[in-house]
């Protein structure tokens, strides 16, 4: 029975959208004159819900030419427009307002796929120790973050100290690639004083001033003890897939005027970085991830020796 009446939604479902829901635009356009795309342009307020029902309405649309225009080069957006409008027979001199609203909306989903070419770029690169650029990112990190302790050698234990887990940081950028790096420093750099102390905040009881017993004695915070440079790539995948899931995009309609960039990326992820969207218990976690990972990489580079 259960079976049944699934294949029952299911099939009115259907129906539905495929002419019940046709049928309703057609009949809507002739009692007010207007197309879906006019009255959602007039209907609803700029922002993430206009944007997702343009979206919507053009990916769902019969005609090829609306179709497309969802993942057309931003220098064709106008000529776009203009090829839409034609199509849907609006003068655009009687409604001018029509044509500003779909091109700050086609903006913002053709920026939002274009930026995720952007950040797979940069997460498919892979640090370069021989790369100049790479390792000024990667001593700018330092710098930052240390400001008053000068690093002793560009392969140190020193790089233990802001959450690395190893004497080479390169080795912990596999996942996310320079993607990872990118966001450190951004972090580091735009508000060097917080960053600072996150990382202090960070700082585990091996390498504390404190012993694991006093540590524990002085009841401090349970979500104190994690490395601050794992947990940030960590957290550089988990905006990553959020970013290619699609899950960010109200976020990104709502807050980028236009198309948005690299920039509004790396904003997501320092607001994540200092806790505001990441509770302490997933902070350990990625700790522990973190942790993990780093046995993983071991264990396959034991195996290749060995062959």
């Amino acid at each position: 029975m259960k079976h049944f009446l699934r294949m029952l939604i299911q099939v009115c479902l259907y129906f539905y959208c495929k002419f019940l829901w046709r049928c309703m635009k057609f009949v809507m356009r002739k009692l007010t004159g207007r197309c879906e795309l006019q009255r959602i342009c007039y209907g609803t307020k700029p922002g993430a819900s206009r944007t997702m029902k343009i979206e919507t309405s053009l990916r769902d649309s019969k005609s090829k030419l609306l179709q497309t225009s969802v993942s057309v080069h931003p220098d064709a957006i106008e000529k776009t427009i203009d090829d839409i409008m034609e199509l849907k027979k609006i003068n655009p001199d009687i409604n001018p307002q029509l044509g500003i609203s779909l091109q700050a909306c086609l903006l913002q989903i053709v920026g939002y796929r274009n930026l995720i070419a952007d950040v797979e770029k940069l997460r498919r690169e892979p640090y370069d120790s021989d790369n100049p650029q790479h390792e000024e990112m990667l001593l700018k990190l330092w710098e930052f973050l240390k400001p008053n302790t000068p690093l002793e050698s560009r392969i140190s234990k020193q790089w233990c100290e802001i959450g690395f887990q190893g004497d080479d940081p390169k080795t912990d950028f596999r996942g996310m690639g320079l993607l990872g790096l990118y966001n450190l420093q951004y972090f580091a750099e735009r508000d060097a004083t917080v960053a600072q102390q996150v990382l202090c905040d960070s700082v585990h009881p091996k390498c504390s001033k404190f012993s694991k017993t006093e540590w524990e004695k002085k009841k401090m915070d349970k979500a104190i003890g994690y490395s601050f440079a794992i947990v940030g790539i960590n957290i550089t995948d988990l905006a990553y897939n959020l970013l290619v899931s699609g899950a960010l995009k109200t976020h990104f309609y709502n807050i980028a005027p236009e198309a948005p960039t690299l920039s509004h990326f790396q904003q997501t992820f320092y607001f994540c970085k200092m806790k505001k969207y990441i509770s302490p218990a997933i902070l350990q976690d990625h700790w522990s991830m973190g942790r993990r990972t780093k046995a993983l990489i071991d264990r396959e580079n034991t195996m290749r020796t060995v062959v």
